[in-house]
């Protein structure tokens, strides 16, 4: 079939008129024309010289060809009916690949399935082409990610906004042990998502410039400049392809200028340095924030995200709104976390200066307007920057922050009189050691609603982070947990789990969660027990095999699959759980002969690169891998793998394989996570604390169905005062081995005294996230844990009966909650 340029084939364009659902799509030359018109135009190349990489941007760009022309109607839908829309605001976006994931949302995997037979493709090559994009790190992203895909699944008014991040955080390898880094530069090649749209550009006056010297990003004080926000546009497809809801990142780049006299005398670099100064604003996700330098970039990254989302946000709203005090009406911004909280005294800005308001309707809108969800407890994840930064970057908003201080501590004065400690605590303001505004704190008193991510998190976060605030605005908090999106995290991620969800309740589960409590019932039934074996160990298998092509690795799919896979972080305690299997190790070196379940212990995640003791963890656990791996006796018995390069893609692969899932952080220091969700909605059973979202996901399955251990949050909190963990090293004898081993060198014969900062960390200093304190618990659960396995029986029946209870940890639930209680928002299906 003869296709001309920029002509689409008729029979698609049925599809794209069609409403996605109504049965499977079939394959037509059409579609095949379309995917090699794709490799001759856009590649220019000899579709029989095409590499993997060609075919996979000539499929990808199709598939884009497909959802162009409804992602165009969503859009006209929502200007012509004007309802009231939500934009959400994250410095991070941790998406994943989009391919495999945009083909089945808009129910083409029978199209691209029979393409790629006609064409004798290689589809996990096809898929491998497409790197994860570099926009997130973790659980803050990938959370966000879930939410676009439950928004327009919901086909909710949305629209989220970031940032183009041309490096990702980086790319992790591991050399002897010790975590490398080295760029990621996943844009280095053309990204057949995304959609550049120069006519929508946003221009930003900052009162100092930005120039690069000597390497390094430098402000210009008292040199006023103008910053480019350049919009490039991603499509979010919501599941059956009626709705697709716009992610729109931005990059920051100078006007058009060149400064020709400068480059004629010599001068190259001063030619562009302003250019090379506003596009490294959007160059990394984030910066090492262990100097000034970094953590004033993270500054200028944030204020930009702002800047330019609210510029974009009020040109929509006033498009279709002549009346300002419609603001609330019309638009709801969600803040998530601290990183956006500048669009308090930035959205006061527009009203005050630019829409003429007086300060008191000003106020009132912005806080009906913007929401705010804290995402951690952790005294250093509560941003603060310096107010010499405001003043000399954005004068303005520093002004307007100070009156809203002023006009709050009023307000806290009047209520508390005499209270001068709790007005210092709730100041917008630190004063010392130097004057900081408290992010935070002014996020939670410019908005209307301030929500934690899991029942404890939010009741820890009203009773002791910022307890003071709490009491002053009571009506503004509110719980919001958690949850994932079942498409990727279950459909797409484990297709012979969810076949065998389908053949036994149908799949309404893809879009109502809630429906996997109607297995209940079967985890009793023998026959189901053995479909879903069956599906976990051909889960597994596909897992080997992957790793094995990846990495040459060969892993025992018969052995226990235990997993933990975060961020690496002292409190998330991986430090824990390679304790735990020192113990185990050292328990078979003095009895060789003890029978146990062949285990095989999966790590992943990476550590920032200036958190030393983060990447000295890391080398413990690579160290005392090599050491078993060498040792004849206990070589195949126990076996510790650490992934490297922790991304979506290969959680996408792990997770659904494990049997064990490890969510051990301190308790009260974990806000939610989403990784536990994950698992559980896979069926791992839990080995965990009572902490963040781990607490809720029991009682949905019931208590006995996980391995729970530790101190409480209270505990933690209680024994503070008196906690000693030399202690647990004097009386524990498991725990006394262990340490001792470590700190002979045992896991370091050429590195010797390599790992005495980890003695510093728990004996000397105190061992502040209390891993000896729950290290003799956390053993006894793992035992218990492999008393159960050695029943495949009751091991399946609990597993079941976790799916069964996972149904709450959908984000679908998380949004309606959301789109209810905070943004009073509607779906608006395409008219």
């Amino acid at each position: 079939m003869a296709i001309r340029i920029g002509e689409l084939p008729p029979d698609l364009i049925g599809k794209l008129t069609a409403e996605y659902g109504c049965g499977p799509v079939k394959f037509s030359g059409a579609d095949e024309a379309l995917y090699e018109r794709h490799l001759l135009f856009d590649s220019v190349t000899d579709i029989e010289a095409s590499d993997a990489r060609d075919r996979f941007e000539a499929i990808a760009r199709s598939v884009r060809d497909v959802l162009s022309q409804r992602w165009i109607r969503t859009e006209q839908t929502y200007e012509r009916e004007n309802p009231k829309r939500v934009y959400y605001l994250s410095i991070e976006f941790l998406l994943g690949r989009l391919l495999a994931n945009n083909t089945q949302n808009l129910l083409l995997d029978p199209v691209a399935e029979q393409l790629i037979k006609e064409k004798n493709l290689d589809r996990l090559s096809l898929l491998e082409q497409e790197p994860d994009a570099g926009l997130g790190n973790g659980g803050l992203g990938r959370l966000a990610a879930c939410f676009l895909d439950s928004m327009a699944a919901m086909q909710l008014p949305a629209m989220g906004y970031g940032l183009r991040y041309e490096y990702g955080m980086f790319k992790q390898s591991i050399q002897k042990g010790w975590q490398q880094e080295r760029p990621d530069n996943w844009l280095r090649r053309p990204d057949p998502w995304e959609v550049a749209r120069p006519h929508e550009t946003v221009e930003l006056q900052l009162n100092c410039s930005l120039e690069v010297r000597g390497g390094a990003l430098h402000p210009i004080e008292n040199r006023p400049s103008i910053l480019i926000g350049f919009p490039f546009d991603r499509p979010i497809v919501g599941y059956g392809g009626k709705t697709i809801n716009t992610l729109r990142l931005w990059a920051a780049a100078a006007p058009d200028e060149f400064h020709f006299q400068e480059f004629s005398h010599g001068d190259f670099v001063r030619a562009v340095a302003g250019k090379l100064g506003a596009e490294s604003i959007t160059r990394v996700l984030y910066p090492d924030d262990s100097t000034s330098f970094g953590q004033g970039l993270r500054f200028v990254q944030e204020y930009f995200l702002v800047a330019c989302s609210l510029a974009d946000i009020v040109r929509r709203f006033r498009r279709d709104n002549p009346d300002w005090s419609a603001l609330p009406e019309k638009v709801a911004i969600q803040l998530n976390d601290t990183h956006p909280a500048m669009a308090v005294a930035e959205l006061m800005r527009i009203l005050l200066d630019q829409a003429k308001l007086g300060w008191d309707e000003a106020w009132d809108l912005t806080r009906r307007t913007l929401a705010y969800t804290n995402h951690t407890l952790l005294p250093e994840a509560l941003e603060k920057w310096p107010v010499e930064w405001f003043a000399m970057l954005i004068p303005r908003n520093l002004e307007i922050v100070f009156e809203i201080n002023r006009r709050l501590l009023d307000e806290v004065r009047a209520r508390f009189a005499g209270d001068n400690d709790r007005i210092a605590r709730i100041s917008l303001i630190e004063e010392s050691p130097t004057k900081h505004v408290r992010m935070a704190n002014l996020a939670i008193v410019g908005s209307h609603s301030t929500n934690g991510v899991a029942e404890i998190h939010s009741q820890l976060l009203r009773t002791t982070t910022v307890k003071d605030l709490a009491e002053m605005f009571p009506e503004r908090f509110n719980n919001k947990t958690n949850g994932v999106t079942p498409r990727r995290w279950l459909l797409l991620a484990n297709p012979a789990l969810a076949r065998t969800i389908t053949d036994a309740i149908g799949e309404d589960w893809i879009t109502d969660l809630t429906q996997l409590s109607r297995l209940k019932p079967l985890a009793a039934d023998g026959a189901f027990r053995d479909n879903y074996r069956q599906a976990i160990r051909q889960t597994k298998v596909r897992f080997a095999d992957w790793i094995k092509s990846k990495f040459g690795v060969t892993v025992d799919p018969d052995s226990i699959f235990d997993s933990q896979v975060k961020r690496i972080h002292e409190y998330k305690r991986q430090l824990l759980n390679a304790l735990r299997i020192v113990v185990l190790y050292n328990r078979l070196r003095e009895n060789p002969n003890a029978q146990i379940r062949p285990r095989t212990f999966f790590f992943a995640g990476k550590a920032a690169p200036a958190y030393h003791l983060a990447k000295l963890i890391i080398k413990l656990i690579n160290s005392v891998a090599d050491t078993i791996d060498n040792d004849p006796v206990i070589k195949g018995r126990i076996r510790i793998l650490f992934i490297p390069e922790y991304d979506v893609s290969l959680a996408e692969r792990l997770i659904p394989a494990s049997d064990v899932s490890n969510q051990i952080s301190t308790a009260g220091y974990e806000a939610s996570g989403t990784s536990n969700m994950k698992f559980m909605m896979n069926g791992a059973l839990t080995i965990g604390t009572r902490d963040g979202a781990t607490i809720e996901m029991a009682q949905e399955a019931g208590e006995e169905n996980f391995f729970l251990f530790g101190l409480t949050a209270q505990q933690v909190a209680d024994s503070r005062s008196w906690y000693n963990p030399h202690w647990h090293y004097d009386n524990e004898p498991d725990t006394r081995a262990a340490l001792d081993l470590i700190f002979s060198n045992q896991f370091s014969p050429n590195e010797p005294g390599v790992f005495e900062p980890l003695r510093d960390t728990l004996l000397t200093h105190g061992d502040y996230f209390m891993h000896l304190a729950d290290l003799k618990s956390y053993l006894d659960a793992d035992r218990r844990l492999v008393e159960l396995y050695a029943d495949p029986e009751e091991w399946a029946r609990k597993a079941i009966l976790n799916v069964a209870g996972s149904g709450k940890f959908s984000s679908d639930r998380t949004i309606a909650e959301y789109a209810k209680d905070i943004w009073s928002i509607e779906p608006c299906p395409l008219t």
